[in-house]
């Protein structure tokens, strides 16, 4: 998953991104270092957090424009 590298880009501490998408910081370490996945309603809030597809997040594809 590209979180770590999106949330890289933005600047944001893991502790940051968890309190702005009321979830635990130790699920987004865990989603960043792939030993825990994130479920559907979490992947929804992660790509309309950075303004990118899920494809884009889960690395199914490089362009991270949405189709809607």
């Amino acid at each position: 998953m590209r979180l770590k590298e999106l949330r890289k880009a933005r600047g944001i501490s893991q502790l940051k991104l968890a309190m702005d998408l009321g979830i635990n910081q130790n699920s987004i370490s865990r989603y960043e270092t792939g030993s825990h996945e994130a479920d559907y309603a979490t992947l929804i809030k992660l790509a309309n957090y950075f303004n990118v597809s899920i494809d884009y997040l889960l690395e199914q594809t490089d362009n991270p424009k949405r189709l809607y």
